[in-house]
């Protein structure tokens, strides 16, 4: 009796323990998940209270020079009240598709090279190597721009180096990183039965490749592109230590130019009233444009994975 007694106590207890440890373990995963969302909350809110805060300081000055004439206006004098970033506009275009002109294709190859050519080792060392690019901070670039490359095209090519080409070639390289990691994942993560189909048919290696393998991955090779985009005219103190930081219109890849990044970061620190609200306003036209970049990029993402499950 008392045997039966200690059991029935001791599987009381083990119960009561267990209850006790499962309700235990459901409150510290509930206040795990509300920490979680927490911080979530807290992300969203600092972006939805920069992006007020831009608009709101940027809007108004917009609305005064009209959108057409505050984009298109070639004219940028603040003394006069003439707030046209149309030349800073361009530049920034143009700085970003040169680079990406030659950036592009290098880092598809280099993708390609590192996902199907190279020895397991080898694209782990490239790997690392890419990681370390990504990592310098972009006043090194900057300053490798203006030692090296400034004096290059100064000598070799004419001008007096500052430039749209020494803007696009540090861009390059900074945004190889981007195109070259994204793309080499996409290329890796088309199925295996792909590549062993196309093969078994009959295809070689290089024409599985070109044929089977990167159309497959379009949209994560479109989503690097354009990410790369983004970094590219996003990009600030680099650009402002190559490309000369003329408000004009380049006549070509030798000539000066000042991007709306470079704009802002070069003025913003003795403007006031309406320089600065125009000020505020371009950061308004950067903000809109990388919004929409990263908006087609994640279009294109899942164009991908609708794809992919058809």
């Amino acid at each position: 009796m008392m045997e039966k007694l200690n059991t029935m106590v001791s599987t009381s207890s083990c119960s009561i323990l267990a209850e006790t440890q499962k309700r235990f373990k459901l409150s510290g995963e509930q206040f795990i998940e509300k920490i979680l969302m927490l911080c979530a909350a807290i992300s969203i809110l600092a972006i939805l209270l920069i992006t007020l805060f831009i608009f709101s300081r940027g809007i108004p000055v917009i609305l005064k020079t009209g959108l057409g004439n505050f984009l298109l206006n070639l004219e940028w004098a603040p003394t006069s009240g003439n707030f046209g970033i149309g030349a800073m506009f361009v530049g920034s275009l143009v700085v970003t598709f040169t680079a990406l002109l030659w950036a592009v294709p290098l880092g598809l190859m280099t993708s390609i090279f590192m996902a199907e050519i190279a020895p397991p080792r080898i694209d782990k060392i490239l790997g690392s190597l890419l990681e370390l690019l990504a990592g310098i901070p972009s006043v090194v670039y900057g300053f490798f721009g203006l030692i090296v490359i400034v004096p290059f095209i100064r000598e070799y090519l004419g001008g007096n180096g500052l430039s749209v080409l020494a803007g696009a070639i540090i861009l390059g390289i900074m945004i190889l990183p981007t195109i070259i990691n994204i793309s080499r994942d996409s290329i890796k993560a088309v199925p295996r039965e792909y590549k062993e189909g196309s093969l078994a048919l009959g295809a070689t290696h290089y024409q599985t490749i070109s044929r089977v393998l990167l159309p497959a991955a379009r949209s994560g090779i479109i989503t690097a592109i354009i990410l790369g985009m983004g970094r590219a005219i996003g990009e600030t103190m680099a650009v402002v230590m190559v490309t000369g930081n003329a408000a004009i219109l380049p006549g070509n890849i030798l000539s000066p130019v000042r991007t709306m990044t470079s704009n802002i970061v070069l003025e913003m620190g003795y403007a006031t009233g309406d320089h600065q609200a125009a000020l505020f306003a371009t950061g308004t036209v950067l903000f809109i444009l990388i919004v929409l970049l990263n908006f087609i990029a994640n279009l294109a993402s899942k164009a991908g994975r609708v794809n992919e499950s058809n």
